[in-house]
């Protein structure tokens, strides 16, 4: 079997296959390492590449599927973890050089411990930026991860490596991490699904207020089936939601008719969208509108740049982290990174405190601007991409190209990405979509809709193109 043929196939039609016996969970596992060998080399997308604890859960899933008693929707089926997801005995270096040697992780973390328990091979690690606070696939310890659309161009972050091995056919799903987008960046940028679930809905460690973890993959139904797995609750995460055991995969379908639709081109602060963004977007609109859905403009919900309190609880957060790295050499964390959360250490408890409830006020004032609206689309980013080597659109603000998706980050709410057109580059273009909290499957429906509406099929980068 070619990579091709391979990568054609949805998770559910590989799991069936699977089922039937017409293809064994080992063959499908040796033609995606293969795939790594040839491809990860031009991307930089995987580390800590694990051949034979892959072959190891791919042969055990092969004996349940012959003894017909599959552990769930992901049994056998090649997967990737991010770097900042703890497995044991599995690096965990956040991506900075000076955690090179930081001794293995000791424990699981439950989206890692999830995928275990449900079969799913896991076969390596995905690269990061430093801290997980670059939108962009530039690392001291990795070094650049390259978008497989355009080699000279970005995967986005910080699920940047999450991002590109799955444009290129490295896996068929991966979980990724979203403190300001970080899981639907990457999607964004490199023509993928995403989830960034209701805060609480995928249980994560350590507990945190606006960081999560996500699905990623080539297609809505396939982001859905790894969800249909994460969600169970972990009491180690204060904010983990109960087991409501949801298949959501298989509840995908839905008519769009009625359905009430805003969307949001202007935040009111922050770039604009690019033309061929606020184009692809406006298609977006045009289809849903035209399958029966009421869809509006939304008015911009801000009148004054509320990025600015994250950007400063994020410098605070990534200063703490910098300074309890083990050294201090040379290249031993990101330069950017460092030069912009240095004024961390400056900023008192009184301005961060100040910061916290300046973003809850922006949190009242941007759900009340969703109250009219079942569903939000948006662009993902305001930007179709930038150069491989750049930490962001802005160096001195690395985030600052992030409005669109960080602020769903502090109201919890779910947001998803599908890919919706190309710009004259052949670079991909997502469009988001965001609802109301605790409706993921609304989210992932809506999402699905536009996939099967924006009527091209995509041709990915299995070879990664210059």
């Amino acid at each position: 079997m070619s990579i091709a043929s391979l990568v054609a196939l949805s998770v559910r039609d590989l799991v069936e296959a699977f089922a039937s016996g017409r293809i064994s969970p080992v063959e499908a596992m040796a033609v995606v390492l293969d795939h790594v060998e040839a491809a990860n080399p031009k991307v930089n997308a995987l580390f800590s590449i694990r051949p034979e604890s892959a072959f190891a859960a791919a042969r055990a899933a092969e004996a349940r599927y012959r003894a017909g008693r599959p552990l769930g929707p992901l049994d056998g089926v090649p997967v990737t973890v991010k770097d900042s997801v703890s497995m044991i005995g599995w690096p965990h270096t956040h991506g900075i050089a000076a955690n090179a040697d930081r001794p293995p992780s000791t424990y699981d973390a439950p989206p890692a411990l999830a995928l275990m328990e449900g079969g799913a091979a896991i076969f390596a690690k995905t690269t990061m930026p430093d801290c997980g606070l670059l939108a962009a696939g530039v690392s001291s310890l990795h070094g650049i991860t390259r978008n497989p659309w355009g080699l000279a161009w970005n995967t986005g972050g910080s699920s940047a490596g999450a991002g590109a091995s799955l444009a290129c056919g490295m896996g068929f799903l991966s979980v990724g991490t979203d403190i300001a987008g970080s899981v639907r960046l990457p999607a964004g940028h490199c023509g993928l699904a995403s989830l960034k679930p209701t805060h609480g809905r995928v249980a994560h460690l350590p507990p945190d207020t606006m960081r999560m973890a996500g699905p990623m993959g080539r297609a809505v139904e396939d982001v859905a089936r790894m969800l249909s797995v994460l969600t169970r609750f972990d009491e180690r995460d204060t904010w983990a939601f109960p087991d409501e055991g949801v298949p959501y995969h298989d509840r995908l379908d839905r008519d769009p008719a009625g359905l009430r639709v805003g969307v949001l081109a202007d935040l009111g602060f922050g770039l604009r969208p690019e033309p061929a963004v606020l184009a692809t977007l406006e298609r977006a609109a045009a289809l849903l509108a035209g399958a029966g859905a009421v869809v509006a403009a939304m008015p911009p919900p801000f009148d004054e740049d509320v990025y600015a309190p994250i950007d400063l609880y994020l410098q605070v957060r990534g200063y703490l982290e910098w300074s309890e790295l083990s050294r201090h050499d040379d290249g031993a964390i990101d330069p950017t990174v460092k030069a912009w959360a240095m004024p961390g250490r400056d900023h008192s408890a009184t301005e961060l405190y100040a910061a916290l409830g300046a973003i809850t006020r922006m949190k009242a004032r941007l759900l009340q601007a969703c109250e009219p609206y079942d569903y939000l689309i948006s662009p993902v980013l305001p930007v179709v991409n930038f150069p491989a080597e750049e930490p962001g659109v802005f160096r001195e603000r690395p985030l600052g190209h992030t409005g669109f998706t960080a602020v769903f980050n502090q109201t919890g709410q779910p947001a998803a990405t599908v890919c919706m057109g190309f710009d004259e580059r052949g670079l991909p273009i997502g469009v988001q979509v965001v609802g109301r909290r605790t409706d993921d499957l609304g989210v992932l429906q809506v999402a699905r809709i536009l996939e099967r509406l924006r009527g091209f099929s995509i041709d990915w980068p299995l070879e990664p193109r210059a």
